[in-house]
């Protein structure tokens, strides 16, 4: 039979497509990925279930990533599908989920939808006009690390765009639990625009005192955009310096710094402009 991956997009349960909701009711078992994304309601699965209009199998960063013979014993002789928040290649543990089902000669369809990848698209900047894609972490104390400072500094000697994706963190355990083998989980935890910002500074700051000149400064162009595809979506144009002090809501949130713009670019972008 055949193994699924089915997008669920950005949004809420009726985002999904029209042919991932029917490949949804026929399968065995439906299993939703609930680390790398978040739905506007969180990943309450009993939302999903009563719209789907039956059961849905949590599996968390443990379970696909570790364990992906659970997700994936039985499609051999039954239809089994991962539901994924936006696109289901917009993280590198789908691709290694697909390559373990071919190991074990198990069809593999993709049922795609929308991802922060494309829908980034809504602030104004056009897509062919970004460059690498760059993932923020969220520093910890005495773990702060700048290696993607070099993507962006790439990308915008190129004159790219450089979308900045900030960091989840769900079912996270503490050092002490962790050790002692306790299945106690952190409160899940997500990078904002702000707090990225702030360190996107202090990056700077640091090359400035080794000699290097940075790429930005706290008077350089950015945007955030918190929610895309939500109903409360919100979009700010604004600088460095100004977006490490703004409230853009809930999560989740993503990071824009742009390169060389278009004009048509820059109008559409100054209609997000901070307190316009």
């Amino acid at each position: 039979m055949v193994f699924y991956l089915i997008g669920l997009g950005l949004g809420d349960v009726e985002d999904i497509t029209v042919k991932g909701l029917s490949i949804i009711k026929k399968c065995k078992r439906v299993h939703l990925e609930a680390y790398t994304s978040i739905l506007c309601y969180g990943l309450d699965k009993s939302k999903l279930e009563e719209f789907y209009g039956r059961e849905v199998i949590e599996a968390d960063r443990t379970v696909v990533e570790q364990n992906s013979d659970e997700i994936l014993d039985g499609a051999d002789v039954d239809d089994v599908a991962m539901l994924v928040v936006g696109d289901p290649f917009g993280a590198t543990t789908h691709t290694d989920l697909v390559l373990r089902a071919k190991e074990r000669n198990i069809p593999v369809k993709v049922v795609h939808n929308a991802s922060i990848m494309n829908a980034v698209g809504c602030c104004g900047l056009q897509l062919y006009n970004f460059g690498e894609t760059v993932s923020i972490v969220m520093w910890l104390d005495g773990w702060e690390p700048d290696s993607y400072y070099d993507k962006i500094a790439s990308n915008m000697e190129k004159g790219f765009h450089t979308l900045c994706l900030l960091d989840i963190k769900t079912k996270e355990q503490s050092v002490e639990n962790m050790m002692r083998g306790r299945k106690i989980f952190e409160p899940p935890r997500y990078l904002t625009c702000a707090e990225a910002s702030t360190q996107l500074l202090k990056i700077a700051e640091r090359k400035k005192a080794s000699g290097i000149e940075p790429v930005y400064n706290e008077s350089s162009p950015c945007v955030g955009l918190a929610r895309v595809g939500w109903d409360d979506q919100k979009i700010v144009y604004c600088s460095l310096k100004e977006m490490s002090e703004c409230d853009l809501g809930p999560p989740l949130h993503s990071l824009i710094l742009p390169g060389h713009m278009h004009p048509l670019e820059i109008d559409m972008l100054n209609t997000f402009k901070l307190n316009a």
